[in-house]
Parts: C-alpha cells; sequence; structure tokens
C-alpha cells in the first residue's frame, strides 16, 4: 500500500469511529435527562 492509501484508510476510520462515538455520547445524554 501506498502512504497515500494508509493515510485516507486511517482517516476514513476515524470519521467512521469518531462519528459513532458522537452518536453514543448524544443517545446517553438524552437518556440522562
Amino acid at each position: 500500500m501506498t502512504t497515500g492509501a494508509i493515510i485516507m484508510m486511517l482517516f476514513g476510520f476515524g470519521i467512521t469511529w469518531g462519528g459513532a462515538a458522537y452518536c453514543i455520547s448524544i443517545a446517553m445524554k438524552k437518556n440522562q435527562k
């Protein structure tokens, strides 16, 4: 794999996991209220 492909893959994983963590945090806040 090229360096660019690795960077794009890691960037994609960051967006995916970041979005999932963001949705989970919102759900947790809604459940607390």
